[in-house]
């Protein structure tokens, strides 16, 4: 017999079936409530409430697991590279050699943009935010290519716009970093893989040419595999949501990269440096902020540690931690404001404050020194972070897309003023 709860409301009994996951997790549907009773149901932040299945990120934040379709962060962290495991979140299986060859080569193809993207850019101001800029040439890919914005006509052009879109978001982040620094831009060099092409467009000047560092591109390859998805979280469900208007893949990213600009979201690995800054500026007196994150009436916090969804350690920040401490020792970096960053990890991780607590350093924490210790400035880490999250973002359209998904409607519990007449103004 199927599983179901039964409410009761005003004398009339409705059953509701519950629905089970591949991992054993149950939900209640609820979705004929409504019909059955009036009655609509109310979760401020969505934070107990599914808006979909899907099959894409399993996460259990009570035991600090996280797989792609099945597949550990730990292995994928440590064996794939992020073409590899891009291929994987949208396209639902490891690739073998020649779909990865056939695949990366069709992003190659897209890596260049249309020259008119630099009238775009020339029009921002020289100290625009990169995310700004990166959301905005995103979307404007609708105007370059408006097939794009039918794309139930084909499969072919579904996976094109994929390709397309991976390809040239490398190539807007690092031009959204050179117009900040008013450095000239750099086009893409295909002989180049992936992530040495993007490091290569962001790094590059005139009198400075470009060279391959193993160290520095296996580090941002580690890196945009742990940020590559991570279930319904905020901007993930803006995805979502602004997919089921069935709009095309560019606005859908393009919303998602705004959601993720917030500092409560992708920003905070920014917040961790600025963070660390601020204590290096105040004579790097870190025992006075432990005892202000320790403080309930203080408004100051640390910022990196703890996790909304995991309670225990996140399993992505032992990976990062190892890459962290490689690429500090292989590069040899002299900074004060990342052996800070150690110090207070130390004591985050000895206090029993924060042990008791589980405020441990999480992804945030340490990939904001690693981008830091490899030449980023905080302004380009939530772009990391969302180039990071890229095919993430795709899988779940795609995903949603090819399920028909409906358009996302969610309700409300009105709490205004009732019906009231209106009053002229000559008599208000």
């Amino acid at each position: 017999m199927s599983k179901k709860v039964t409410l009761n409301y005003e004398g009339k009994e409705i059953d509701l079936p519950i629905i089970t996951g591949s991992e054993n997790e149950n939900a209640i549907d609820i979705s004929k409530i409504r019909s059955e009773t009036g009655l609509i149901t109310l979760d401020k932040g969505y934070k107990n409430t599914g808006s979909t299945t899907s099959k894409i990120t399993y996460l259990d934040g009570e035991k600090g697991i996280l797989r792609h379709r099945g597949y550990s962060i730990e292995e994928l962290a440590s064996k794939s590279t992020f073409t590899e495991v891009s291929y994987l979140l949208i396209y639902g299986e490891l690739p073998n050699i020649k779909q990865l060859e056939d695949f990366e080569n069709r992003i190659r193809v897209h890596t260049l943009v249309h020259e008119d993207f630099k009238i775009i850019l020339e029009g921002y101001p020289s100290k625009a935010h990169p995310m700004g800029i990166l959301s905005s040439l995103i979307t404007s890919l609708t105007a370059f290519y408006p097939e794009s914005l039918d794309p139930s006509r084909s499969k072919n052009l579904v996976d094109i716009s994929i390709a397309r879109i991976l390809g040239k978001f490398p190539t807007f982040a690092a031009w959204s970093y050179k117009k900040r620094n008013g450095h000239p831009i750099i086009y893409p060099d295909n002989k180049l893989d992936y992530c040495s092409n993007f490091l290569r467009m962001m790094f590059e000047l005139p009198s400075e040419p470009f060279k391959q560092n193993s160290v520095i591109t296996d580090a941002l390859n580690k890196l945009l595999i742990l940020h590559a998805d991570h279930e319904q979280n905020c901007s993930t469900s803006t995805v979502r949501i602004v997919g089921s208007a069935q709009s095309s893949i560019y606005p859908s990213i393009s919303a998602g990269i705004n959601a993720l600009w917030g500092p409560l979201h992708g920003g905070a690995n920014q917040a961790v440096i600025e963070m660390l800054d601020r204590i290096t500026k105040d004579g790097n007196n870190i025992d006075k902020y432990i005892k202000k994150a320790k403080d309930k009436n203080d408004p100051f916090r640390l910022m990196g540690f703890g996790h909304r969804v995991y309670k225990n350690f996140d399993p992505r920040a032992k990976i990062i931690k190892k890459a962290a401490d490689n690429v500090l020792e292989k590069l040899g970096v002299n900074d004060p404001v990342l052996d800070l960053a150690k110090k207070l990890e130390k004591i985050a991780l000895e206090d029993q404050y924060f042990v008791d607590k589980k405020l441990y350093p999480n992804v945030d924490f340490y990939s904001g020194i690693i981008y830091k210790a490899l030449g980023f400035p905080p302004e380009m880490f939530t772009v990391m972070f969302a180039f990071g999250r890229l095919p993430g973002w795709i899988s779940q359209w795609k995903e949603m897309r090819e399920n028909k998904e409906p358009l996302g409607r969610p309700r409300q519990i009105y709490t205004g003023e009732n019906a009231r007449k209106y009053i002229d103004i000559t008599k208000r």
